[in-house]
């Protein structure tokens, strides 16, 4: 039996067949969420709830902010790696090969393999995809750091208060809109299970249907800052990731599903 605090304890009966992932479809064949499907005689749906706008580079030197004065950078999110680089290029800013990055996880932190020379020397990442284990990873090595944290403009001001309290030197440039998307016809179809990998995503869900009621769907969230999200909605989590035994959403819906099987 799952113990008391598990994210598996509130495991509902209901069987689970069709699952809606707010996000968009990968490109390619393949991907794990397609072997689960396949496995477990899934349905799955991608749909992206958010649509994310760049800023302008015109609008982007309106903050006045010199990215080559910073030493390090804080990643949240892929997006966030994204549109820096695109910035950065657009706006021919060099960035020095001795900067540091500092991710939310190890998977953001991968994809810095896109733009950079991936040297884990001067890449980090938390151990568990909270900000508490971000901050720890910084403060290990913030020393004489100055610290870039790229977001839209709905940031995470714990990170900002973090830095704040810490008496680090940093700043926020805005890079990018986060828009909810039209997921009202998407929504209607009855899934039986709702994936979620971002605050923005719940904002949708909101935006779109104020008085949305659970009604047994199965909710998924991924990150601290989605869990966060979810219950200030009112939304019961069932399934949360990342979590020590279960590090990707994939694993923690296969480990999700067979708890509903014993």
């Amino acid at each position: 039996m799952p113990k008391k605090g598990d994210p598996l304890a509130n495991v509902p009966a209901k069987k689970i067949k069709k699952v809606l992932i707010a996000q968009p479809q990968p490109e390619g064949l393949k991907s794990p969420y397609f072997d689960l499907a396949k496995k477990y005689g899934l349905v799955l749906d991608f749909y992206p709830f958010i649509v994310i706008e760049s800023i302008p580079a015109k609008e982007f030197r309106k903050q006045r902010i010199d990215v080559t004065a910073y030493s390090a950078v804080i990643f949240t999110s892929r997006n966030a790696i994204d549109h820096f680089f695109k910035v950065s290029e657009e706006l021919k800013i060099a960035i020095s090969q001795d900067t540091k990055y500092f991710c939310i996880t190890e998977a953001v932190a991968l994809y810095l393999q896109k733009f950079i020379l991936y040297r884990k020397r001067k890449v980090f990442y938390g151990a568990d995809g909270s900000n508490k284990s971000l901050f720890d990873v910084i403060n290990k090595h913030k020393g004489n750091e100055k610290f870039l944290y790229p977001c839209s403009e709905s940031f995470d001001s714990e990170i900002t208060n973090w830095l704040k309290v810490n008496q680090c030197e940093y700043g926020t440039p805005v890079l990018y809109k986060v828009i909810s998307n039209d997921i009202k016809d998407v929504i209607n179809r009855n899934y039986d299970l709702i994936c979620f990998f971002t605050p923005g995503g719940i904002k949708s869900l909101v935006e779109n249907f104020p008085a949305f009621k659970q009604n047994g769907t199965i909710i998924a969230a991924f990150g601290t800052n989605t869990f966060k999200a979810a219950e200030e909605a009112g939304l019961v989590l069932n399934i949360k990731a990342p979590m020590p035994q279960t590090p990707s959403m994939v694993s923690a819906l296969e480990q999700f599903i067979l708890a509903q099987k014993k």
